[in-house]
Order: C-alpha cells, then structure tokens, then sequence
C-alpha cells in the first residue's frame, strides 16, 4: 500500500476553505479515483508544536491506495481536472508526497 500525501502550507497570506476542500473538492477527488482509492483522510492544521503556534500546513489530504502505479494509472489522465479546482479552495501551492506503508 501507499499513501499520497497533499500539504498546503501556511504562510501569510494563505487561505484556505475547508468546507469548500471536504464538500467539493474531497467528493470529486473520489469520484476521480474511483475504486482505486482505498481511504481519504483529512488535517485541519491547529497549531505547530507549542499551543497558539501557527500549524506548518493548513491541512493535509492523506489517500491511499494499492500501488504507485495504481495511482498513476488514474491520476494521470485526470489531473487536470483537480488541479484546475485547488485555486477554488486555497492559495497555497500543495506540496505531494508519495509514500510506502511499512506499518
């Protein structure tokens, strides 16, 4: 399994709308995915390490799926497509990490 990591840095300036990201984005993302994405987690970043801090990320998308090739094999064609939504819910650039599960 892998997980396909999305962070959106904070910063000044940077925005971001999570009920946009949970109630459009997320369902098309899943739509998009289809089958081919096991799970989809988000983070609302609340804070960096000491309370009051400002989180490092305004939120994180965690997704997972059987394979990196399962992954590319529907992203691909389709990215497009979620690229095109992202500057409808932030301003932040996202950041992508693709990971193996070992535990």
């Amino acid at each position: 399994m892998i997980k396909v990591t999305v962070l959106y840095p904070s910063g000044e300036g940077k925005t971001f709308d999570m009920d946009y990201y949970c109630n459009v984005h997320r369902p098309l993302s899943r739509k998009v995915f289809g089958e081919a994405c096991k799970s989809f987690d988000i983070d609302y970043g609340l804070s960096g390490p000491f309370p009051g801090s400002t989180p490092p990320y305004l939120a994180i998308g965690h997704l997972t799926f059987e394979s990196v090739d399962a992954f590319m094999e529907i992203m691909m064609p389709n990215a497009a497509i979620l690229m095109e939504d992202i500057p409808r819910f932030t301003n932040a650039s996202p950041v992508v990490q693709i990971g193996e599960i070992v535990s």
